[in-house]
């Protein structure tokens, strides 16, 4: 049985198409909305892509102990709609974070709400308030 170019190359192109859709998890698989957290500290890194916005936080403890901590937003694309701009958050930036901590106790948030330097509330919307 003779198997054409056109239908391999067909094959592998939708094995590779799924790639994308395993990597994506809803809220409700990694993190715990019934876990909340409140992070203080400085933007060390700040990866403006998709599926997920992300941005990385070090955030001292009381021995002065540096943490850092990986935030999940939404998408770019949600995060333009909300008000959000690819400098809204840089490197340096003292922030206050809010939302709900990976299930697996990583330091590893999906983030609700940040609240800027200069006062200014942005929310992530990447998840909804019952947590789907």
């Amino acid at each position: 049985m003779k198997v054409s170019v056109a239908s391999l190359a067909a094959g592998i192109g939708l094995l590779l198409s799924a790639v994308p859709v395993l990597a994506h998890h809803s809220f409700a698989a990694e993190y715990d909305a019934n876990k909340p957290v409140t992070l203080k500290g400085t933007v060390s890194k700040v990866e403006w892509t998709n599926p997920h916005a992300r941005f990385y936080v070090d955030v001292k403890d009381d021995s002065g102990k540096v943490t850092t901590w990986n935030l999940e937003l939404a998408s770019p694309n949600v995060l333009v709609r909300n008000g959000w701009s690819r400098n809204t958050l840089k490197v340096g930036d003292p922030i206050t974070v809010s939302g709900s901590m990976a299930k697996d106790g990583a330091n590893l948030a999906n983030a609700r709400t940040v609240t800027l330097a200069d006062g200014r509330k942005v929310f992530a919307g990447s998840a909804n308030e019952d947590g789907k």
